[in-house]
């Protein structure tokens, strides 16, 4: 038996999930597509236990939960608001803040939607991803646009500094990898390229000193020197359009991001240029099924503070 499908409309997803019973069989359709299989013994007889969302083996009693390995595990929020809120973020192409989600849902406290938001990110990001291939586009901005006047076009500020990778295809844009970096120094983007760049590519950058040793690091360095600031989205046309539109996404949907929390934006908006020809893909990825998943817990979010900010 092939794995459930995904939902690809509102009407399909109220249909198909119209209750909890509907959601907790999906879960078990998408644990065990071949039928229910004890991980202890391997018996095949489970007993449900619908309040606890457990499967208990009728050979040895071990207890299998259905949300484990997922962002629903340990939740007390109704799965159909879980499958919902997963529907909407892979489906809204401009992304949701916590207050829109709240309303949406209809719940109670901000707070709650404000997790749920940050579960689901904390899912967007597959650990063991494969990285850019062929000709990629790197390049470094200051979070709330690009900075000029010192040495070599950089400023360095008290600002958060984001590098970028984007494939390049054709006259189009492949996959795209966001993350923040110490600085911009080569000390700061060699890393983020080994990282995130297959060894042999071509890496294409303007002419600032942090990307000297890309050659030395196992990479073909198309270098172009930019000249003057307005030459940049010129030399790098991919990379800076990915840095415009991020920063008039954070600034559209979310009013501002807060630096701690700043890398799950990121990884947010890479999840959903990666998947923008094919969004219903995402529903099962953010769910986490089919992968073993820890998401962070409220306290390990807020810290000190003991709460959440409105978006």
């Amino acid at each position: 038996m092939p794995r459930p499908t995904f939902p690809r409309s509102l009407f399909e997803l109220q249909k198909r999930f119209p209750d909890e019973e509907a959601c907790r069989q999906y879960l078990a359709d998408s644990r065990w597509p071949e039928g229910f299989r004890c991980p202890r013994c391997k018996g095949q007889s489970g007993l449900e236990l619908p309040s606890r969302l457990l499967r208990r083996c009728g050979d040895c009693g071990l207890d299998t939960s259905l949300t484990a390995g997922t962002v629903m595990h340990g939740t007390r929020t109704p799965l159909t608001h879980w499958f919902w809120a997963a529907y909407l973020v892979a489906t809204h192409t401009p992304g949701l803040s916590a207050v829109q989600l709240q309303r949406q849902l209809g719940l109670a406290r901000y707070e709650t939607a404000w997790l749920m938001l940050h579960k689901l990110r904390s899912a967007m990001v597959r650990p063991a991803r494969d990285q850019l291939t062929g000709v990629v586009e790197v390049d470094e901005a200051y979070l709330g646009g690009f900075i000029s006047g010192s040495q070599g076009g950089r400023t360095f500020t008290n600002k958060t500094v984001v590098a970028a990778a984007v494939e390049v295809r054709g006259e189009g844009s492949g996959r795209v990898r966001l993350q923040i970096v110490p600085d911009a120094s080569q000390h700061s983007l060699l890393p983020f390229i080994k990282a995130n760049v297959e060894a042999g590519s071509t890496v294409r950058t303007d002419g600032w000193t942090g990307y000297k040793h890309v050659t030395a690091a196992g990479y073909r360095h198309d270098r172009r020197v930019q000249g003057t600031p307005d030459r940049a989205g010129v030399i790098l046309p991919r990379v800076h359009r990915v840095f415009g539109n991020l920063q008039t996404w954070i600034r559209g949907t979310h009013h501002g991001v807060s630096g701690k929390h700043l890398q799950a934006y990121l990884d947010e908006y890479v999840f959903r240029f990666n998947r923008r020809r094919t969004p219903m893909a995402a529903f099962q990825s953010l769910l986490g099924l089919g992968s073993q998943h820890t998401s962070p817990t409220y306290r390990a979010l807020v810290g000190k503070s003991g709460s959440a900010k409105v978006e």
